[in-house]
C-alpha cells in the first residue's frame, strides 16, 4: 500500500503517477484501505478548532453562563464536525491522491484554521465573520471537489456528484445569515442551516450511493475520536499544571485528574471494544451512524472542557457552585456513553444484562453530580467499574457458547 493509501501500482509497473489525474470512485471492497497521511494531517489540524471551542465554553461556563456557552459551542461545534465528515466521506469514495486533490484538501485546511481564529469572538462579542469565512472557505472547497468527480462521471454518478455540488453551494448562503441577522433570530437560522446541510447528502445520494469503504470510515471515526479524546486529556493536564502552580492544591485536584483520566479511558474502551465496520453495510445505517458522530465527538471534547470547569471551580477561579462545576463533567460524560451505546454496542450485545450496562452507567453518573468535590472520582470510579462488568458478562456469554459446542461437537 502506498502512503497515501491510494490503489498502488502494478508489480513492474513504473511508479510515475500523472500529476493531475481523473477523479473517479474507488472500489467498496478494495483490500487493506487505510487513512492516508494527508487525511491524519487534516485531523490533525481540525482538532485544533475543536480546542479553540472547548477552551471558549470553558470560559463561559466558570463565569456562569453555561446557556450561551452551550448554545456557541453547538453552533462552531456543528461546522467543525460537519465539514470534516463531509471530507471524510469523500475522501472514502474518490481519493486520488494528485496534486490538485492535495491542493484543494489543503485549501479546506486553511478553512478551518480561520475558523478557528474566529471562535473567541464568536463566543464574546457574537461575531460570526470568521468562523462563517472559515466554513465557507471549507465548503467551497468541497463543492469544488465534487464538481471534479461531476466531471469524470457519466449518468446517475454524475447526477449525485452534481447535487452534492449544488447543495453545498446553495447552503453557503444561508450561513451569510448569522452575519446580517440580529442576533435574537441566529439560533433558529442554525438549526433551519443545520438541516438543509444534513439533508443535502440524503437528496444527492438518492439516484446513487456513493462507493465508501466501511472499513476505512470506521478507521477515519476512530482515529479523530481517539484524537479528540487525546485532546481531552492535554487541556484537563495543563488545566491541573497550571492550578498547582498558582494555588498548590494538589490535595483537592488529584480526585478529580484521577477521575477524569478513568473517565477518558472508559470513553476509549467501551468505543473500541467492538469492531463496528462490519455493522456499515447499508446506506441508511451509514448515514444514521455517521450523524450520530456529532454527539459522539462533541460530548468527548466537552468532557475535556468539563474537566479544566472542575479544577478551576475547586481552586476558586469559577464563579460557580461544585454541583453546577460536576455537572460540566457528568452531563456530558453520561451523553458520551448513551450515544456509542446507541451507535455501536448494542449492536453486538447479548442479553439484556450486556444492553443495560452502559445505559445504567450513564445513569450512574448523573447522579454522581450531586457529590460535589467526589463528583468526577465517583464518576470515574463507576465507569471503570462498567468496564470491568461488560468484560465479565461477555466472557460468560463466550463461555457459555464454547461449552454448548463443546456439547455439541461430543454428541
Amino acid at each position: 500500500m502506498t502512503p497515501s493509501s491510494a490503489p498502488a501500482p502494478a508489480q513492474g509497473a513504473p511508479h510515475t503517477p500523472r500529476p493531475v489525474r481523473r477523479l473517479t470512485a474507488r472500489g467498496r471492497d478494495e483490500a487493506h484501505r487505510v487513512a492516508s497521511p494527508l487525511e491524519l494531517f487534516f485531523d490533525l489540524c481540525f482538532v485544533v478548532a475543536v480546542a479553540q471551542a472547548g477552551i471558549e465554553l470553558v470560559h463561559a461556563v466558570a463565569e456562569g453562563h453555561a446557556g450561551g456557552g452551550i448554545l456557541n459551542y453547538a453552533m462552531v461545534f456543528f461546522a467543525i464536525w460537519w465539514a470534516w465528515m463531509n471530507f471524510t466521506w469523500f475522501a472514502s469514495a474518490y481519493d486520488n491522491d494528485d496534486v490538485l486533490y492535495r491542493v484543494v484538501t489543503l485549501v479546506q485546511i486553511a478553512g478551518v484554521l480561520v475558523l478557528a481564529a474566529g471562535v473567541s469572538r464568536a463566543f464574546e462579542n457574537q461575531d460570526w465573520v470568521m468562523v462563517i469565512s472559515g466554513y465557507v472557505i471549507m465548503r467551497l472547497a468541497m463543492a469544488a471537489q465534487w464538481l471534479r468527480a461531476a466531471r469524470s462521471a457519466a449518468g446517475a454518478e454524475r447526477t449525485m456528484a452534481l447535487r452534492y455540488a449544488g447543495g453545498v453551494l446553495l447552503c453557503q448562503i444561508g450561513w451569510v445569515g448569522l452575519v446580517v441577522l440580529p442576533e435574537p433570530a441566529r439560533p433558529w437560522l442554525f438549526l433551519v442551516m443545520a438541516l438543509a446541510e444534513l439533508s443535502v447528502p440524503m437528496f444527492a445520494e438518492r439516484v446513487m450511493a456513493t462507493s465508501w469503504h466501511p472499513h476505512h470510515i470506521a478507521e477515519r471515526y476512530g482515529l479523530f475520536t481517539i484524537i479528540v479524546l487525546g485532546e481531552t486529556i492535554a487541556a484537563a493536564t495543563t488545566a491541573v499544571k497550571s492550578a498547582v502552580a498558582e494555588n498548590d492544591a494538589l490535595g483537592e485536584l488529584l480526585p478529580i485528574a484521577a477521575g477524569g483520566l478513568l473517565i477518558v479511558f472508559t470513553a476509549w474502551w467501551i468505543y473500541f471494544v467492538v469492531p463496528i465496520h462490519g455493522h456499515l453495510r447499508t446506506s441508511n445505517r451509514a448515514f444514521l451512524w455517521g450523524y450520530g458522530h456529532y454527539l459522539i465527538f462533541a460530548s468527548a471534547a466537552a468532557i475535556g472542557a468539563g474537566l479544566e470547569v472542575a479544577i478551576e471551580q475547586t481552586v476558586g477561579q469559577a464563579h460557580i457552585s461544585a454541583v453546577s462545576a460536576a455537572a460540566a463533567v457528568t452531563l456530558p460524560t453520561a451523553l458520551y456513553l448513551l450515544t456509542v451505546w446507541a451507535l455501536h454496542s448494542r449492536h453486538f450485545k447479548v442479553g439484556i444484562a450486556q444492553q443495560l450496562v452502559l445505559p445504567v452507567t450513564a445513569l450512574l453518573v448523573i447522579c454522581c453530580t450531586f457529590l460535589g468535590h467526589w463528583a468526577v472520582l465517583a464518576a470515574g470510579l463507576v465507569c471503570a467499574l462498567s468496564v470491568a462488568t461488560g468484560v465479565v458478562l461477555t466472557e460468560r456469554t463466550a463461555a457459555r457458547r464454547r461449552k454448548a459446542c463443546a456439547r455439541a461437537s461430543a454428541a
